[in-house]
């Protein structure tokens, strides 16, 4: 997976967050609430990241190579795309 800069810190947090989640099965309420805590932590750190992207910064989000492409729409909608 291809990360901006900005991704970065995003997702070293969602890393974390799948390992807590995996440490989390059948532990205690303490483990669940920081689990709980970290999602919500994630979520703020999505959302004032993205508001506050500079020009440049959309123009890289928009040019991902991961981001999906219109081919990839049409062969999920349809099978019979020629």
């Amino acid at each position: 997976m291809n990360l901006l800069d900005f991704e970065k810190p995003i997702a070293e947090l969602e890393g974390k967050l799948a390992d807590m989640k995996h440490l989390a099965d059948g532990s205690d309420e303490s483990v669940k609430k920081a689990v709980h805590a970290l999602e919500k932590k994630i979520t703020n750190l999505k959302k004032e990241t993205f508001e506050n992207l500079t020009g440049w910064q959309r123009v890289q989000l928009s040019r991902h190579p991961d981001r999906p492409y219109t081919v990839d729409f049409i062969y999920e909608i349809t099978s019979d795309y020629i």
